[in-house]
């Protein structure tokens, strides 16, 4: 198996990006051409590719100007119109968690209830994957993976250093840090949107530098990981606690459910401080230092 492309110190910087450009397209279109994936799964791994693509077109948008803007624009799109057959599913993933946790008491949700609410869930994620991952939202993607592998194969990125990939991780490294709740207890649940989505953005671009630093790289993209999924399991058990209400398909058992999810979304939360007081201990400038010292020492 060919090795995926990287930024290695000692190589031609701007070269590395174009490959990793192409090889994330070409991922992408591999998801949305395998016909033997499940639509739930291909939506979830295509909205993954994205965020991935959208960190990368982030980072380099200095140097691409309103086409690069436009292209993060056009993607954070598609991946919004699949939006409603993911909340099914991030819901029946923080049902399922809570249940495997232990942590929905049989007084408070039955057995039966568990699989009711769970079958209405189901339904709800297959009725949405059917209106959202159709031929022609699948076209409209690969009409867009077609145009942007056009505009990165024009690309000219012979002039960037590794000094402009720094500031780029710099930049989401500060925006991220600033995002970080003063008071974890008192977030609101925008705030920590906000910051999981951050923190995502923060987590794909440190995974291009990774192989200059194998161990402490893997090191940080997993801390960041594991922020990015406790922030995650409290956004699911947000959009749990929404179908909840009143007309929605759990609203029958919101009384006995909510009191679940705000205690495990406190004990989520209690988790995603910590991580995050490590993840950000640095200053931007110190972080920065770190990076290029690392790299340079490598090339040297």
């Amino acid at each position: 198996m060919n090795a995926q492309p990287a930024l290695k110190p000692g190589e031609a910087v701007g070269e590395a990006l174009r490959l990793i450009a192409q090889q994330t397209l070409s991922d992408a279109h591999a998801i949305v051409t395998d016909g033997t994936r499940e639509k739930a799964a291909a939506v979830h791994d295509f909205r993954k590719s994205m965020k991935r693509w959208r960190a990368f077109l982030r980072l380099l948008e200095p140097h691409l100007g309103d086409s690069g803007l436009q292209l993060r624009v056009q993607a954070g799109d598609l991946a919004r119109s699949l939006a409603t057959a993911r909340d099914a599913s991030s819901a029946l993933e923080a049902l399922d968690d809570l249940q495997d946790e232990g942590a929905v008491p049989s007084e408070a949700l039955s057995e039966r209830s568990l699989a009711s609410a769970r079958e209405r869930l189901s339904q709800m994620r297959s009725a949405s994957e059917r209106r959202v991952w159709n031929e022609s939202a699948r076209q409209r993607i690969l009409d867009y993976i077609t145009a942007a592998s056009h505009q990165v194969a024009a690309w000219n990125f012979a002039a960037i250093a590794f000094a402009d990939v720094a500031e780029g991780l710099t930049k989401t490294y500060r925006r991220a840090r600033k995002m970080q709740p003063q008071d974890w207890r008192a977030a609101s649940a925008d705030q920590l949107h906000d910051l999981r989505q951050r923190v995502v953005v923060h987590r794909y671009q440190m995974e291009l530098i990774e192989p200059s630093w194998p161990r402490l790289g893997k090191l940080w993209v997993d801390e960041a990981q594991r922020l990015r999924n406790r922030l995650g399991a409290y956004q699911d058990l947000a959009v749990l606690a929404q179908l909840t209400a009143r007309n929605a398909p759990l609203a029958t058992w919101r009384s006995r459910l909510m009191p679940i999810v705000g205690k495990a979304q406190a004990e989520q939360v209690k988790a995603a401080a910590r991580l995050s007081a490590r993840l950000f201990a640095e200053p931007p400038k110190a972080f920065r230092r770190r990076i290029e010292a690392l790299w340079e020492a490598q090339a040297g």
